[in-house]
C-alpha cells in the first residue's frame, strides 16, 4: 500500500489517502506525477516538531491543475464503472469496481481543502 499525504503549513492535522500499488502505478503514469514538478525538501511543523519532507506546494495554480485532473478522472472512471457493473452487482463487485473512483474522490476532496498547503507523493 502507498499513501498520498496532505499537510498544512502550521502543524494542523494531516490527511493521507491510502492506495494500492496498482492505483499508485496508474497515477504515476498519469498527469498526477507531472503536476507541480518534482517534490522539494520543505520544512514543516508536524507532530510538535519541525521536519523536512519532499513536498509539492499546493499553490492556486497547482491546486487547480490537480482539481481538473481528478475531476476528469472521476468522470471517466464513473462512466467505466457504470458500464462495468451493470444493474445489480454483488457487494464484492461493487467494492472492487468502485475502488479507484472512491480514491479519486478522496484525493479531490483533499486538494480542494484549503487547509492543506502541501502534498507528498510517496
Amino acid at each position: 500500500m502507498f499513501d498520498i499525504s496532505f499537510y498544512s503549513a502550521n502543524g494542523e492535522p494531516s490527511d493521507s489517502v491510502i492506495i494500492t500499488a496498482a492505483t499508485y502505478e496508474w497515477l504515476a503514469k498519469s498527469q498526477f506525477s507531472k503536476i507541480g514538478g518534482a517534490s522539494i525538501d520543505t520544512e514543516i511543523y508536524l507532530d510538535e516538531e519541525n521536519v523536512i519532507l519532499p513536498l509539492v506546494e499546493l499553490n492556486q495554480e497547482i491546486r487547480q491543475q490537480f482539481k481538473k485532473m481528478f475531476s476528469q478522472e472521476i468522470i471517466s472512471e464513473s462512466d467505466a464503472v457504470l458500464n462495468k457493473l451493470g444493474d445489480s452487482p454483488s457487494k464484492e463487485e461493487y467494492q472492487s469496481g468502485t475502488y479507484r473512483l472512491r480514491k479519486m474522490l478522496e484525493l479531490l476532496k483533499c486538494v480542494e481543502n484549503e487547509n492543506y498547503q502541501y502534498l507528498q507523493r510517496i
